[in-house]
């Protein structure tokens, strides 16, 4: 099964090209993510000459401090990455469970859902994630949770009518008559057939994260105990490297935000555009 479908990736590889290579820098960047204390050039507490333009000993220089930033950005790729992933986990799965809820019980328990959902809608993300991380803390955890503060509106909207469309499916008026309760419909029936677009949204919503923690960063909110491609760029930009020429201080960092980005948002391109429910 296995030697099937590996045999099968080149073909698969050439029918939709985009989404191959957006898995393909994904993987990437969590290989780097995993090891990048073994594959960063020079260690954390390395201090050289400062403000070194790229050589052999330093492929992308050194900032003020007389740090590799080449060692920098391996690193700070574990935590934008981490921050990315565990934000998109937690608000996927805020979204998912009231969407769902929503559709499934419907009457005042849905009222009430989607009427939350609006009122988070239409704060303004930005503002509120400073606001949040200003006056709790600005560790991983809470920026965790600033970012999925507001994310999982657009997930709890787009599950909420798929819900409804399922509900009225055959197999689940069958599944009711049978006496199957309420977790095994929602466990073998709904969540199944709302897999795809689960998947789709996160992958958007990791980009997401991770731009938003850059964001957060860049604006000298980010874990002050831990190196982002934020913070390198906020470091940079507050140092003045942007007019005195340090280009590869900010710009490899900036780069990487951009890449990783649009690497998942790649991972939801579609060829066929074909859905499958399941029964």
């Amino acid at each position: 099964m296995i030697q099937e479908f590996l045999s099968s990736v080149p073909r698969r590889a050439r029918r939709n090209p985009v989404r191959y290579a957006g898995l393909a820098i994904v993987l990437a960047l969590c290989f780097i993510a995993l090891f990048a204390d073994v594959l960063a050039p020079y260690p954390s507490d390395f201090h050289g000459e400062a403000l070194l333009p790229p050589s052999w000993d330093h492929l992308l220089g050194t900032n003020n401090l007389g740090q590799d930033v080449l060692s920098q950005v391996i690193r700070g790729t574990t935590v934008s990455t981490e921050i990315g992933l565990m934000s998109a986990l937690v608000s996927i799965g805020i979204g998912v469970t009231v969407g769902i809820l929503a559709g499934y019980y419907k009457g005042a328990v849905e009222q009430f859902l989607l009427a939350t959902t609006d009122a988070f809608i239409i704060i303004p993300s930005l503002p509120l994630m400073i606001v949040f991380v200003a006056y709790t803390g600005s560790s991983s955890l809470m920026i965790i949770l600033s970012i999925s503060l507001l994310a999982w509106c657009p997930m709890a909207r787009l599950i909420h009518p798929r819900v409804l469309a399922i509900m009225d499916s055959p197999y689940i008026k069958a599944s009711r008559m049978l006496g199957k309760s309420d977790l095994f419909i929602l466990v073998h029936h709904i969540i199944p057939n709302c897999w795809e677009v689960i998947c789709v949204k996160f992958a958007v919503a990791v980009g997401a994260g991770m731009l938003a923690e850059a964001s957060l960063s860049f604006l000298g909110l980010g874990d002050r105990f831990s190196i982002s491609w934020g913070s390198i760029v906020n470091e940079a930009f507050r140092y003045g490297a942007l007019l005195l020429g340090y280009w590869w201080w900010y710009l490899v960092p900036g780069l990487m935000i951009c890449v990783s980005v649009l690497a998942f948002i790649m991972l939801t391109h579609s060829d066929s555009g074909k859905t499958g429910a399941v029964e």
